[in-house]
């Protein structure tokens, strides 16, 4: 279930219980993610993945993914 554009909730950190998409596939660990958090590479192990899948481009910017948050569901207006 780790693919580009699927939504996950953040599990570990000080970004913990906050959403983001998948963007970029790294490698097996590692993916690049942004949204409620700060565009970054994090580890598989720390996300939760959730059913909801939007498409995303790795160029969008951080309020493009919120909105395609919002308009999933994911975040309240």
């Amino acid at each position: 279930m780790i693919e580009v554009g699927r939504v996950c909730r953040k599990e570990k950190g000080h970004e913990k219980g906050k959403y983001c998409v998948i963007l970029e596939v790294i490698d097996d660990n590692f993916v690049l993610v942004d949204g409620q958090v700060k565009r970054r590479r994090c580890n598989i192990a720390h996300l939760t993945p959730l059913p909801t899948k939007v498409e995303v481009k790795k160029e969008m910017s951080k309020e493009e993914i919120l909105k395609k948050l919002t308009e999933a569901g994911v975040l309240k207006p």
